[in-house]
């Protein structure tokens, strides 16, 4: 069995414990007011879950490198932001850098089949680069830190540095994290590799689970509509594009994770309800999007809303609907 579906199966597993096995279930939780237990109880078990990932990078003295990774919409932001507090507990220091610093000019990335540039590729990135400021760290060296400057598509340096100290961590989050070819020249016992995706267990009726890609698309929506300005349509359109993304640079690689993290809630389809409701309706019958917005809704039909009162400011789901404590966007 894969580690992915050894995830999922631990997570229905979970739900069943709880009777929270498909939709009904979960609406009829809802409406017998067990809102507020299931919000929290199901927040525990991802706290408890990041917390026995940190114990684990702490408890190998030998990792220098945390590289986390996941498709769209998985929550990586959010987790990235609550390992570091959990590393911190650990009495780790770690140091979260951005892998968009390490992009190629704009000049040099590689075009993908149609001629387009293709900053999805893993040689978007500077591989040489990236690899000799690892070591550099992973020895004790100090490395001038580089910005990538999207305006100008460059890559620039102005004056940060950056030395690590015994007690230090690096944690990276993007998503080629799980590729070999990033970090082929850091020693494997350097790093420690996790990848986070929203493995959704629950299922629709008896049999057929819900589709972790739609849970994902139903987050994005909302995200992009709230803190991008992006419409319901614009998403959808370039959906199909990501997910092409994600088959060719995520999801070969995902096995190689030391640890899979579930950012999937067994009631945050509930809770985006309201939002993802109102965003999916601005879509016009003309819209080349509308028959995938119809079907969305349709689906979305068979969740009682939830308010998102209960959910807390820490929560990964804040990620997508606002309030976040991380003001991640």
């Amino acid at each position: 069995m894969s580690k992915i579906e050894d995830t999922i199966r631990r997570r229905a597993e979970w739900n069943a414990r709880f009777g929270l096995s498909n939709v009904n279930d979960l609406n009829n939780a809802i409406r017998a007011g067990r809102a507020g237990d299931i919000i929290r109880t199901t927040e525990a078990l991802q706290e408890k879950q990041l917390a026995a990932i940190a114990e684990e990078i702490a408890s190998r003295p030998e990792t220098k490198v945390v590289l986390l990774a996941g498709p769209s919409s998985s929550g990586k932001t959010s987790t990235a932001n609550r390992l570091y507090i959990q590393l911190m507990t650990c009495l780790k220091r770690p140091v979260a850098l951005s892998m968009d610093n390490w992009f190629v000019n704009r000049e040099d990335t590689p075009l993908d089949e149609n001629g387009e540039k293709d900053y999805e590729s893993v040689y978007a990135m500077d591989l040489d680069q990236f690899n000799r400021d690892l070591i550099d760290l992973i020895e004790g060296r100090e490395i001038k830190l580089p910005t990538y400057n999207f305006h100008s598509g460059r890559r620039e340096y102005h004056g940060q540095k950056l030395h690590l100290e015994a007690d230090n961590l690096l944690i990276i989050e993007g998503i080629h994290a799980l590729n070999p070819l990033l970090t082929e020249r850091i020693p494997a016992e350097n790093k420690y590799l996790v990848y986070a995706s929203a493995l959704t267990a629950l299922q629709l009726q008896e049999g057929v689970r819900i589709s972790t890609s739609d849970n994902r698309l139903i987050r994005r929506l909302c995200r992009d509509y709230s803190t991008r300005g992006c419409s319901a349509e614009s998403t959808l359109m370039r959906w199909p594009s990501v997910r092409r993304g994600e088959e060719k640079w995520i999801f070969p690689f995902q096995e190689n994770a030391y640890a899979v993290f579930n950012t999937a809630m067994v009631y945050e389809l509930a809770a985006l309800h309201p939002k993802a409701r109102q965003v999916l309706s601005e879509v016009q019958p003309d819209s080349p999007t509308y028959p995938e917005a119809q079907r969305l809704l349709k689906f979305l039909s068979y969740f009682v809303p939830l308010s998102d009162n209960e959910i807390p400011r820490n929560s990964l789901l804040r990620e997508f609907i606002g309030g976040s404590v991380f003001d991640v966007g």
